[in-house]
């Protein structure tokens, strides 16, 4: 059974960071690229960033480009998204998932139904 479990959000202020996880189950960690991606009510869920299985290398939407940080330790099956200078636009429930990478796409797709719980991050003074 496939399993996220994101953990390490929380109330911050504008400038502030966070750093989150999400640990992962019931399927090959190393042989998938991770996904972040977050939600606001009334809007659908939107990528942020991503890593890829082989190299590591990551992407970013251009909004959290140079300010988020997505990485990952397939020893213990967890990716990490590491926030810094937080602004009230990044106020969301953020969620991982695994990704499978289509040529036709600029971001992995989403690999597996089942999401998290989510973390919420709020971002207000």
């Amino acid at each position: 059974q496939v399993q996220f479990v994101e953990s390490g959000g929380g109330l911050v202020r504008p400038g502030g960071s966070l750093k989150l996880s999400c640990e992962t189950s019931g399927f090959s960690f190393k042989g998938y690229a991770m996904n972040w991606y977050r939600q606001v009510p009334g809007k659908e869920r939107e990528i942020v960033a991503s890593i890829t299985s082989t190299d590591h290398s990551t992407k970013y939407v251009d909004s959290v480009k140079g300010r988020f940080t997505i990485s990952r330790d397939n020893a213990k099956n967890t990716v990490y998204l590491q926030m810094n200078s937080l602004n009230s636009e990044d106020t969301a429930v953020y969620y991982c998932n695994a990704g499978v990478p289509h040529p036709d796409m600029e971001y992995p797709l989403t690999a597996f139904p089942s999401w998290g719980q989510g973390a919420q991050v709020t971002v207000s003074s």
